[in-house]
């Protein structure tokens, strides 16, 4: 059995032969569509993480 929970379970779809599979960036536009609060956090975390690095680079070479 798989550990992950049934709402986390991977959707499993079986496109026709005419179609190719999901690229990765197709898979991960549909992940991130399906956990907007967690992406956004991380997203927000990231940039402010970003701008105090660069802020901190800029204070050291003034």
């Amino acid at each position: 059995m798989s550990d992950l929970p049934t709402s986390e379970a991977p959707e499993v779809t079986n496109p026709s032969p005419a179609e190719p599979p999901p690229t990765y960036v197709k898979l991960a536009m549909r992940n991130m569509v399906r956990k907007k609060g967690k992406s956004l956090t991380h997203f927000f975390l990231s940039a402010s993480a970003l701008l105090g690095v660069l802020v901190g680079i800029s204070y050291l070479t003034r």
